[in-house]
């Protein structure tokens, strides 16, 4: 299980990384591309130890993770830049 978390968790890091990558390089933010550079060496790094020999679990955790990791980028960039504005709030 453990394994199979990790495969969800590297393939999640990495996919968001480089959503993160392409929005950065896309409006030329430099320093956030030369910084998650590093965030995308890391996941890659550890894809290649943990997924050669995945079982069929392994496998569907690493597939779920790309989308979670893409929507999840694109959500936190807009949060980040301003384009979106969410209201911590608790109603009464």
């Amino acid at each position: 299980m453990t394994h199979t978390l990790a495969l969800f968790a590297s393939t999640f890091a990495l996919v968001f990384a480089l959503g993160i990558q392409s929005q950065a390089v896309n409006r030329g933010q430099f320093r956030t591309a030369f910084v998650n550079s590093f965030l995308i060496g890391t996941g890659q790094l550890i894809l290649y130890k943990l997924a050669p020999n995945a079982s069929g679990l392994e496998i569907a955790a690493f597939l779920t993770g790309g989308p979670f990791g893409i929507v999840t980028s694109m959500f936190v960039h807009r949060l980040m830049t301003g384009e979106m504005k969410v209201e911590w709030r608790i109603s009464e």
